[in-house]
């Protein structure tokens, strides 16, 4: 026991000589550009009314599921959800995690076998990284969003490959050439799969549909703790990829089963997307005065992005630290994103916009991180 803790306090003193030491914080009243409620579904009354409508409609329902879908938490409610968000995207068939991060775990690492490929772009999520690691094929980074990095990943790929790439990037935010992919990933005979988490919202069902590229790709991934503003996700796909992760995503048999509530406030956040026009304009209203009033430095850049995440480079942790501190004290609520989180020189404070901040709220946050980059 005493070995075990000296090892745990000593990794802890060394993450906290190195600047990088994470905690918890609470809840704080600071005005909202750190979340990724873009559309503001999470703070929702009406979303909050209509999925306790829903519940006092199925008054026969459980508190909980009492077991994985396998055993006894399947519901029919959550076959009829699957296909009602599959048809929505423009899929044949879905399946529900209990995370995005379960989702692309479970997809992963049940889908490629030793021999096989799997090909991510160098910013992709953490949850793809793990699934590809316990995957155990052969795993390649292409340089990011490089069409020819990745080209000379395709040709050294072996047995079946899948590349494996955000739609938006969380980090970055960012978007992906999707199309210019899709055509290598085709040329090479490899499979498509896309992290849809955060462009649900700016864009309604998500870049990969709104591209007319879902009948090209091999699966999808849809979270809802973003836009959507309650929890899960879905891989969406053909039917037979669904029946192949009933039977061997990990993360899906051994999981218990979200509660009807869960699936009742995933169908009541689509329900409100539907009719969320006046959101997603206010969103990217909000997002090109950002863009507009910002300054633009070569030696603290901000990374181009269309999406509702958009981030400012200090290039190294006390800066960013510094500037996330200079706007919470204003009132604002930013924080920096470190390394080793993001890569050594890319240290940065990132900025979540959303359809409720106010022009007065972006103009004080865009006036207070010129007056920091001026200062650089």
């Amino acid at each position: 026991m005493k070995s075990a803790n000296n090892h745990l306090q000593n990794k802890l003193d060394e993450r906290r000589a190195s600047g990088n030491y994470r905690t918890l914080k609470a809840e704080n009243e600071l005005i909202d550009f750190c979340s990724n409620d873009y559309l503001g579904f999470a703070r929702s009354q009406v979303l909050r009314q209509r999925i306790q409508a829903e519940v006092d409609n199925h008054p026969l329902s459980l508190n909980g599921s009492t077991g994985s879908r396998l055993l006894s938490g399947n519901l029919q409610y959550a076959v009829d959800l699957e296909q009602q968000l599959a048809a929505y995207h423009g899929f044949e068939a879905g399946l529900l995690f209990n995370s995005g991060y379960d989702a692309n775990l479970g997809l992963l690492s049940s889908l490629a076998q030793r021999g096989d490929t799997i090909i991510l772009d160098e910013l992709i999520h953490a949850s793809a990284i793990d699934g590809a690691r316990l995957s155990n094929a052969n795993r390649y980074s292409f340089k990011h969003n490089n069409l020819n990095s990745l080209e000379a990943k395709l040709k050294a790929s072996k047995g079946n490959c899948y590349v494996i790439v955000e739609s938006v990037y969380s980090m970055d935010g960012d978007s992906a050439p999707l199309t210019e992919i899709l055509n290598l990933t085709e040329k090479y005979g490899a499979h498509l799969i896309v992290d849809e988490a955060h462009a649900i919202g700016l864009y309604k069902r998500g870049l990969v549909s709104e591209s007319g590229l879902q009948n090209r790709i091999f699966a999808a991934v849809v979270t809802f703790g973003k836009a959507l503003g309650c929890h899960g996700a879905t891989v969406l796909s053909g039917k037979l990829l669904r029946e192949y992760l009933i039977n061997f995503a990990r993360p899906f048999i051994y999981s218990t089963a979200p509660s009807f509530h869960h699936l009742a406030s995933i169908k009541m956040a689509y329900e409100l997307l539907n009719t969320a026009d006046d959101e997603i304009t206010a969103l990217k209203n909000n997002i090109s005065i950002f863009k507009e009033n910002i300054t633009q430095s070569a030696e603290t850049p901000l990374i181009p992005s269309d999406s509702a995440i958009q981030c400012v480079v200090f290039k190294n942790n006390d800066q960013a630290r510094h500037a996330a501190n200079t706007l919470q004290s204003a009132g604002l609520d930013v924080r920096p994103i470190l390394s080793p989180t993001v890569a050594a020189g890319t240290e940065r404070i990132r900025i979540c916009l959303h359809s409720f901040n106010t022009l007065n709220e972006l103009n004080l946050l865009t006036n207070i991180i010129n007056t920091l980059i001026n200062a650089s």
